[in-house]
Protein backbone atom coordinates (compact mmCIF):
# COMPACT_ATOMS: atom_id res chain seq x y z
CA UNK A 1 0.00 0.00 0.00
CA UNK A 2 1.63 3.84 -1.12
CA UNK A 3 2.12 5.67 2.02
CA UNK A 4 1.58 9.25 2.30
CA UNK A 5 5.18 10.06 1.72
CA UNK A 6 5.54 8.36 -1.53
CA UNK A 7 2.32 10.15 -2.52
CA UNK A 8 3.74 13.82 -1.66
CA UNK A 9 6.99 12.69 -2.96
CA UNK A 10 5.54 11.95 -6.58
CA UNK A 11 3.03 14.91 -6.56
CA UNK A 12 5.99 17.61 -5.96
CA UNK A 13 8.41 15.49 -8.81
CA UNK A 14 5.65 15.78 -10.59
CA UNK A 15 5.39 19.40 -10.29
CA UNK A 16 8.82 20.06 -10.57
CA UNK A 17 9.02 18.46 -13.76
CA UNK A 18 6.15 20.34 -14.85
CA UNK A 19 7.69 23.29 -14.55
CA UNK A 20 11.39 22.17 -15.94
CA UNK A 21 9.03 21.53 -19.27
CA UNK A 22 7.41 24.50 -19.35
CA UNK A 23 10.99 26.59 -18.69
CA UNK A 24 12.35 24.84 -21.87
CA UNK A 25 9.33 26.14 -23.59
CA UNK A 26 9.52 29.36 -22.64
CA UNK A 27 13.27 30.81 -22.19
CA UNK A 28 12.54 33.56 -19.89
CA UNK A 29 10.82 31.44 -17.11
CA UNK A 30 12.98 31.58 -13.75
CA UNK A 31 12.88 28.18 -12.40
CA UNK A 32 13.73 28.74 -8.36
CA UNK A 33 14.79 26.16 -5.87
CA UNK A 34 14.93 26.35 -1.99
CA UNK A 35 18.54 27.10 -0.74
CA UNK A 36 19.33 25.70 2.74
CA UNK A 37 23.14 26.31 3.81
CA UNK A 38 23.89 24.22 6.62
CA UNK A 39 27.11 24.57 8.74
CA UNK A 40 28.59 22.14 10.45
CA UNK A 41 31.55 23.28 12.82
CA UNK A 42 34.12 20.18 13.24
CA UNK A 43 37.04 19.76 15.11
CA UNK A 44 39.44 17.30 14.27
CA UNK A 45 42.12 16.18 17.47
CA UNK A 46 44.78 12.80 17.22
CA UNK A 47 44.70 10.49 19.87
CA UNK A 48 47.30 12.71 22.30
CA UNK A 49 44.35 15.54 22.23
CA UNK A 50 46.00 17.56 20.01
CA UNK A 51 44.22 19.52 17.03
CA UNK A 52 44.62 18.12 14.44
CA UNK A 53 45.19 21.02 11.08
CA UNK A 54 46.07 21.57 7.81
CA UNK A 55 43.04 18.96 6.40
CA UNK A 56 41.11 19.80 3.05
CA UNK A 57 37.64 19.13 1.44
CA UNK A 58 39.12 15.89 0.01
CA UNK A 59 39.79 15.08 3.39
CA UNK A 60 36.48 15.13 4.79
CA UNK A 61 33.13 13.37 3.74
CA UNK A 62 30.08 14.26 5.53
CA UNK A 63 26.47 11.89 5.25
CA UNK A 64 23.40 13.84 6.09
CA UNK A 65 20.53 11.18 7.04
CA UNK A 66 23.72 8.68 5.57
CA UNK A 67 23.36 10.30 2.17
CA UNK A 68 27.04 11.66 1.17
CA UNK A 69 26.70 15.50 0.70
CA UNK A 70 28.74 17.89 -1.90
CA UNK A 71 30.68 19.95 0.69
CA UNK A 72 32.70 23.19 1.04
CA UNK A 73 35.44 23.51 3.62
CA UNK A 74 36.08 26.69 4.51
CA UNK A 75 39.63 27.01 5.91
CA UNK A 76 40.11 31.28 5.65
CA UNK A 77 39.69 33.30 8.63
CA UNK A 78 36.13 34.41 9.35
CA UNK A 79 35.42 37.29 11.92
CA UNK A 80 33.43 36.16 15.27
CA UNK A 81 30.78 37.59 17.18
CA UNK A 82 30.30 36.31 20.77
CA UNK A 83 27.48 36.83 22.72
CA UNK A 84 28.18 36.28 26.22
CA UNK A 85 24.57 35.46 28.82
CA UNK A 86 25.60 35.79 32.31
CA UNK A 87 23.47 34.61 34.94
CA UNK A 88 22.95 37.39 37.60
CA UNK A 89 20.51 36.25 39.85
CA UNK A 90 20.93 36.33 44.03
CA UNK A 91 23.26 33.14 43.90
CA UNK A 92 25.59 34.53 41.97
CA UNK A 93 26.79 37.21 44.56
CA UNK A 94 29.90 35.44 44.75
CA UNK A 95 31.27 34.13 41.54
CA UNK A 96 29.74 37.40 39.56
CA UNK A 97 33.93 39.12 40.77
CA UNK A 98 35.20 36.12 38.89
CA UNK A 99 33.31 36.93 35.70
CA UNK A 100 34.35 40.78 35.69
CA UNK A 101 38.06 39.52 35.09
CA UNK A 102 37.58 38.00 31.52
CA UNK A 103 37.12 40.52 29.91
CA UNK A 104 40.65 40.48 28.81
CA UNK A 105 40.17 37.12 27.81
CA UNK A 106 37.33 37.66 25.73
CA UNK A 107 39.07 40.02 24.07
CA UNK A 108 42.28 38.38 23.20
CA UNK A 109 41.44 34.27 22.99
CA UNK A 110 38.21 34.43 21.58
CA UNK A 111 37.53 37.23 19.49
CA UNK A 112 41.04 37.87 17.39
CA UNK A 113 41.16 41.44 16.00
CA UNK A 114 38.17 41.50 14.14
CA UNK A 115 35.24 39.56 16.26
CA UNK A 116 32.41 41.77 18.41
CA UNK A 117 31.37 40.65 21.40
CA UNK A 118 28.02 41.65 23.38
CA UNK A 119 27.26 41.06 26.77
CA UNK A 120 24.06 40.11 28.23
CA UNK A 121 23.04 39.36 31.97
CA UNK A 122 20.19 38.03 33.63
CA UNK A 123 17.91 37.05 36.13
CA UNK A 124 14.23 37.38 35.74
CA UNK A 125 14.99 40.42 33.89
CA UNK A 126 17.21 39.90 30.30
CA UNK A 127 19.53 43.00 30.41
CA UNK A 128 22.15 43.83 27.15
CA UNK A 129 24.77 45.24 29.22
CA UNK A 130 26.80 46.07 25.45
CA UNK A 131 25.89 45.69 22.11
CA UNK A 132 28.23 44.28 19.80
CA UNK A 133 31.59 45.79 20.24
CA UNK A 134 35.12 45.62 19.38
CA UNK A 135 36.16 47.88 22.26
CA UNK A 136 38.07 46.19 25.20
CA UNK A 137 37.17 48.91 27.30
CA UNK A 138 33.52 48.71 27.00
CA UNK A 139 33.64 44.86 27.52
CA UNK A 140 35.16 45.49 30.78
CA UNK A 141 32.86 48.43 31.87
CA UNK A 142 30.39 46.37 31.11
CA UNK A 143 31.36 42.79 33.29
CA UNK A 144 31.72 45.16 35.78
CA UNK A 145 28.27 46.54 35.81
CA UNK A 146 26.96 43.48 36.38
CA UNK A 147 25.27 42.74 39.31
CA UNK A 148 23.15 40.11 41.54
CA UNK A 149 19.16 39.94 41.13
CA UNK A 150 16.43 38.21 42.30
CA UNK A 151 16.21 34.37 42.67
CA UNK A 152 14.83 34.07 39.30
CA UNK A 153 17.02 33.48 35.91
CA UNK A 154 15.70 33.16 32.59
CA UNK A 155 18.19 30.56 31.14
CA UNK A 156 15.91 29.87 27.96
CA UNK A 157 14.97 33.65 27.22
CA UNK A 158 18.29 34.85 27.51
CA UNK A 159 19.70 32.93 25.07
CA UNK A 160 16.88 33.33 22.60
CA UNK A 161 17.42 36.63 22.50
CA UNK A 162 21.04 36.12 22.34
CA UNK A 163 20.55 34.19 19.32
CA UNK A 164 18.10 36.61 17.62
CA UNK A 165 21.06 39.33 18.25
CA UNK A 166 23.80 37.45 16.77
CA UNK A 167 20.90 36.28 13.75
CA UNK A 168 21.30 39.96 12.75
CA UNK A 169 24.96 39.55 12.15
CA UNK A 170 26.50 39.35 8.26
CA UNK A 171 26.28 36.07 7.16
CA UNK A 172 30.15 36.12 6.31
CA UNK A 173 30.56 36.24 10.37
CA UNK A 174 30.40 33.29 12.59
CA UNK A 175 27.96 33.47 15.03
CA UNK A 176 28.73 31.97 18.97
CA UNK A 177 27.09 32.55 21.96
CA UNK A 178 28.77 31.88 25.52
CA UNK A 179 26.11 31.05 28.59
CA UNK A 180 27.97 31.49 31.70
CA UNK A 181 25.26 30.31 33.95
CA UNK A 182 24.35 26.84 36.35
CA UNK A 183 22.85 24.29 33.87
CA UNK A 184 19.23 24.88 34.91
CA UNK A 185 16.30 26.96 34.04
CA UNK A 186 14.86 29.01 36.53
CA UNK A 187 11.44 30.75 35.15
CA UNK A 188 12.05 31.29 31.46
CA UNK A 189 8.49 31.86 29.59
CA UNK A 190 10.22 30.42 25.98
CA UNK A 191 10.71 26.94 25.49
CA UNK A 192 14.08 25.22 24.69
CA UNK A 193 12.83 23.35 21.60
CA UNK A 194 11.82 26.81 19.56
CA UNK A 195 15.58 28.95 20.99
CA UNK A 196 17.26 25.43 19.81
CA UNK A 197 15.53 25.73 16.46
CA UNK A 198 16.17 29.20 16.21
CA UNK A 199 19.89 28.78 17.36
CA UNK A 200 20.64 25.99 14.17
CA UNK A 201 18.18 28.04 11.93
CA UNK A 202 20.95 30.55 12.38
CA UNK A 203 24.35 28.32 12.54
CA UNK A 204 24.61 29.60 16.04
CA UNK A 205 27.70 27.83 17.70
CA UNK A 206 26.57 27.75 21.64
CA UNK A 207 28.93 26.88 24.11
CA UNK A 208 28.08 26.42 28.33
CA UNK A 209 30.81 27.74 30.82
CA UNK A 210 28.51 26.09 33.48
CA UNK A 211 28.87 27.44 37.75
CA UNK A 212 28.34 24.97 39.94
CA UNK A 213 24.66 24.88 41.47
CA UNK A 214 25.96 23.55 44.53
CA UNK A 215 28.13 26.23 45.57
CA UNK A 216 26.07 28.86 44.66
CA UNK A 217 23.40 27.72 46.96
CA UNK A 218 26.05 27.15 49.90
CA UNK A 219 27.22 30.59 49.31
CA UNK A 220 24.13 32.57 49.06
CA UNK A 221 22.61 34.30 51.55
CA UNK A 222 19.50 33.41 53.17
CA UNK A 223 16.26 35.31 51.49
CA UNK A 224 13.76 36.33 53.97
CA UNK A 225 11.63 33.78 55.16
CA UNK A 226 8.07 34.13 52.81
CA UNK A 227 4.73 33.62 54.68
CA UNK A 228 3.74 30.23 54.44
CA UNK A 229 1.36 29.44 52.10
CA UNK A 230 -0.78 26.65 53.50
CA UNK A 231 -3.33 27.32 56.50
CA UNK A 232 -3.25 25.35 59.51
CA UNK A 233 -6.20 23.52 58.05
CA UNK A 234 -4.44 22.39 55.51
CA UNK A 235 -1.62 20.60 56.96
CA UNK A 236 -1.38 16.75 57.89
CA UNK A 237 -2.44 15.27 61.30
CA UNK A 238 0.29 14.08 63.56
CA UNK A 239 0.86 10.78 63.35
CA UNK A 240 -1.66 8.32 65.31
CA UNK A 241 -4.17 10.59 64.93
CA UNK A 242 -7.41 9.15 63.36
CA UNK A 243 -7.69 10.18 59.35
CA UNK A 244 -11.00 11.44 58.35
CA UNK A 245 -12.19 11.40 54.54
CA UNK A 246 -10.79 14.81 54.14
CA UNK A 247 -7.29 14.49 55.58
CA UNK A 248 -7.38 11.24 53.03
CA UNK A 249 -8.16 13.38 50.53
CA UNK A 250 -5.51 15.93 51.25
CA UNK A 251 -2.68 13.07 51.08
CA UNK A 252 -3.78 12.02 47.26
CA UNK A 253 -1.15 13.67 45.17
CA UNK A 254 -2.56 12.20 41.67
CA UNK A 255 -0.85 11.97 38.56
CA UNK A 256 1.65 14.81 38.57
CA UNK A 257 4.65 12.95 35.82
CA UNK A 258 5.49 16.03 33.83
CA UNK A 259 3.95 15.57 30.12
CA UNK A 260 7.44 14.82 27.61
CA UNK A 261 7.15 15.24 23.93
CA UNK A 262 9.74 15.26 22.04
CA UNK A 263 12.04 18.11 21.00
CA UNK A 264 14.10 15.82 18.56
CA UNK A 265 14.10 11.85 17.85
CA UNK A 266 16.79 11.91 20.61
CA UNK A 267 16.09 14.46 23.21
CA UNK A 268 12.83 14.64 24.85
CA UNK A 269 10.79 16.97 27.21
CA UNK A 270 10.01 20.56 26.78
CA UNK A 271 10.99 20.96 30.32
CA UNK A 272 14.94 19.05 30.71
CA UNK A 273 16.87 19.28 33.69
CA UNK A 274 19.82 20.30 31.91
CA UNK A 275 19.31 23.03 28.69
CA UNK A 276 22.71 23.67 28.70
CA UNK A 277 23.58 20.34 27.42
CA UNK A 278 20.92 20.25 24.74
CA UNK A 279 22.10 23.51 23.64
CA UNK A 280 26.00 22.58 23.34
CA UNK A 281 25.15 18.62 21.73
CA UNK A 282 22.84 19.86 19.05
CA UNK A 283 24.73 23.09 18.10
CA UNK A 284 28.23 21.72 18.27
CA UNK A 285 29.10 23.32 20.93
CA UNK A 286 31.09 21.79 24.07
CA UNK A 287 30.39 21.91 28.34
CA UNK A 288 33.10 23.31 30.78
CA UNK A 289 32.68 24.11 34.57
CA UNK A 290 34.18 25.89 36.91
CA UNK A 291 34.56 26.31 40.45
CA UNK A 292 37.70 28.82 40.77
CA UNK A 293 38.97 31.60 38.76
CA UNK A 294 41.95 29.23 37.08
CA UNK A 295 39.27 26.86 36.13
CA UNK A 296 36.85 29.77 34.12
CA UNK A 297 39.96 31.21 32.40
CA UNK A 298 41.44 27.98 32.00
CA UNK A 299 37.78 26.88 30.13
CA UNK A 300 37.13 30.41 27.85
CA UNK A 301 40.87 29.64 26.78
CA UNK A 302 40.01 26.17 25.79
CA UNK A 303 37.34 27.64 23.82
CA UNK A 304 39.37 30.36 21.89
CA UNK A 305 41.41 27.46 20.84
CA UNK A 306 38.66 25.63 19.58
CA UNK A 307 37.18 28.02 17.77
CA UNK A 308 39.86 29.26 15.99
CA UNK A 309 40.98 25.46 15.04
CA UNK A 310 37.34 24.54 13.82
CA UNK A 311 37.09 23.58 10.05
CA UNK A 312 33.84 25.44 8.96
CA UNK A 313 32.45 22.36 6.70
CA UNK A 314 29.11 23.60 4.92
CA UNK A 315 26.66 22.33 2.01
CA UNK A 316 23.07 22.14 0.61
CA UNK A 317 21.57 19.01 1.47
CA UNK A 318 20.52 16.81 -1.36
CA UNK A 319 17.42 15.09 0.88
CA UNK A 320 15.79 18.23 1.44
CA UNK A 321 12.26 16.26 1.49
CA UNK A 322 13.08 14.47 4.42
CA UNK A 323 11.29 16.16 6.82
CA UNK A 324 12.05 16.25 10.87
CA UNK A 325 15.36 15.12 12.09
CA UNK A 326 18.75 14.98 10.10
CA UNK A 327 21.92 13.23 11.37
CA UNK A 328 25.15 14.61 10.58
CA UNK A 329 28.18 12.55 10.55
CA UNK A 330 31.79 13.87 9.67
CA UNK A 331 34.13 11.12 8.66
CA UNK A 332 38.08 12.01 7.62
CA UNK A 333 39.39 9.71 4.80
CA UNK A 334 42.20 7.32 5.37
CA UNK A 335 42.85 8.65 9.26
CA UNK A 336 41.73 6.35 11.54
CA UNK A 337 42.12 7.25 15.48
CA UNK A 338 40.72 10.46 14.79
CA UNK A 339 38.64 12.15 17.58
CA UNK A 340 35.98 14.29 15.39
CA UNK A 341 33.56 16.37 16.99
CA UNK A 342 30.20 18.48 15.13
CA UNK A 343 26.64 19.30 15.87
CA UNK A 344 24.44 16.09 15.88
CA UNK A 345 22.42 17.54 13.17
CA UNK A 346 19.41 20.09 12.61
CA UNK A 347 15.68 19.87 12.18
CA UNK A 348 14.36 20.55 8.84
CA UNK A 349 10.38 21.13 8.32
CA UNK A 350 10.12 19.14 4.90
CA UNK A 351 7.86 16.44 3.86
CA UNK A 352 5.82 14.84 6.52
CA UNK A 353 6.76 11.37 7.80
Amino acid sequence: MTSIKEVLVKVLSAIFLGACLLAAQDPQTTIRTQIINIVAPTVVMDKNGMFVNGLTAQDFRLYDNDKLQDIRVDVSFQPIDVVVCIQADAVTQDVLPRIRKIGPLLENLVLGEQGQVAIIAFDHRIRVMQDFTSDGEKIKEALHKITPGSTTAVQIDAVNTGVRMLSRRGKDRRRVLLLISETRDKGSEGKLRDTLLLAELNNVLVYTVNMSRFINTLLAKAQPPRPDPIPPSARPMQGGVPQTPTTMAQLQLGNVLPAFVEIFRSTKAIFVSNPAEVLTKYTGGREFGFVSQRALEEAISKIGEELHSQYLISYNPNNKLEGGWHTIRVEVRNRPGLEIRTRSGYWLAGVPE
